[in-house]
């Protein structure tokens, strides 16, 4: 069972469909780490053209969802209820395993270090087990 549903996270980030990337709140530690899961649909608006022939969920998007999780786990803190995280920076982003349709991603955003409203989390994303993506992502937090 999820801890949190989308209707639930949509009440903590404000990306709404098409760019919420994740579907559930898997584990959650305020202001320390996060887990969701999204489970890729062939019916995800960006295959039809990222590939036709061999749909792969984009790594950017991949990175995006990574930083969704991460933005829960930093916006479901109280002194940050109502704020939106932004992305700072993007570093050390690898991409060792294709997404595809049908498979589920694990995503894993642990914040470790914060300063006021700028945090860096380090971010994996897993499809079976295996490592599919990792990165070292900055969040701003803004109004």
């Amino acid at each position: 069972m999820s801890l949190m549903t989308t209707k639930e996270i949509m009440e903590i980030i404000p990306h709404r469909q098409p760019f919420l990337l994740i579907d559930t709140i898997e584990e959650l530690e305020p202001g320390v780490r996060a887990v969701a899961k999204k489970c890729v649909s062939y019916n995800e608006p960006y295959f039809a053209g990222h590939f036709p022939e061999e749909p792969v969920m984009p790594g950017v998007l991949i990175v995006e969802a990574l930083a969704q999780t991460g933005a829960v786990a930093l916006l479901s803190q109280p002194e940050f209820k109502g704020k939106t995280a932004y992305f700072g920076a993007i570093q050390s982003a690898k991409f060792k395993k294709k997404v595809m349709p049908g498979d589920v991603l694990i995503l894993e955003t642990e914040i470790v270090k914060r300063k006021g409203p700028v945090g860096l989390g380090n971010a994996k994303a897993y499809v079976d087990g295996k490592l599919a993506v990792q990165a070292e992502l900055t969040f701003a937090i803004g109004t």
